[in-house]
């Protein structure tokens, strides 16, 4: 039992920590975001409800500068100011911004933050596994090489989620009859939108690469006979 004690105290911190890490991000959340009022993102929202036949999909504004679209460990949706001075600038559409509320709806449809909880929890015990095996084995690098491997197996199961919830929002946009085209498109502009094309070799990354996206979308348009 003793030998286990590590362990089990490892899950233990890792659920308080994810908990305590959910709970002030819904503070923070709530402190600095509006619900979003727009009349033509209004309207793409309206079609992805009647496709999910629900009467709304409420989404909120976080009013932060940085380009991104999240799903709240509670299930709301937000767009950043960020995004939505670039849609209000005609750098972006509104279905493309459309495409981007899918995808997070994706990600709360798919169970992903649930999810995430407990690969999260896993990892953790499994990092201070290899940290106190390798620490022995690799003394002065063991923990850091720990560290390093458990990191490449959250970015994995992250990117995982990624192409899930990409792919239930190709399903999603073309049942509402907005179709695939404006996703694809504003991947193809996401690099430049961020900042952040070609950061980090793509096995360190936790979203997959702009193309590898794209490729995905279009091998499920052809698996579902809508290519072309």
């Amino acid at each position: 039992m003793l030998k286990l004690t590590p362990i089990l105290l490892a899950l233990l911190y890792a659920v308080v920590l994810w908990r305590f890490s959910a709970w002030r991000t819904a503070k923070e959340l709530d402190a600095n975001s509006t619900e979003l009022r727009d009349p033509a993102l209004g309207a793409v929202t309206e079609r992805l409800a009647r496709a999910l036949g629900v009467a709304r999909v409420p989404v909120r504004v976080y009013e932060v500068a940085p380009v991104n679209g999240l799903a709240a460990p509670d299930g709301r949706i937000f767009l950043t100011r960020g995004f939505l001075d670039r849609f209000r600038a005609g750098e972006v559409t509104a279905e493309e911004l459309g495409s981007v509320i899918a995808h997070e709806l994706g990600h709360v449809a798919l169970g992903h933050s649930r999810r995430r909880m407990i690969d999260f929890t896993g990892q953790n015990a499994i990092r201070v596994m290899l940290a106190t095996l390798l620490g022995r084995l690799l003394p002065g690098i063991g923990v850091w090489l720990a560290n390093l491997l458990t990191s490449l197996v959250a970015a994995r199961l992250s990117r995982r989620d990624e192409y899930e919830a990409d792919e239930w929002a190709t399903a999603l946009l073309i049942k509402a009859g907005i179709g695939a085209a404006p996703q694809k498109s504003l991947f193809a502009k996401l690099g430049r939108l961020t900042g952040q094309a070609g950061a980090a070799p793509a096995w360190l990354l936790s979203h997959p690469r702009t193309e590898d996206r794209i490729a995905a979308i279009e091998a499920n348009e052809r698996k579902w006979g809508l290519s072309g």
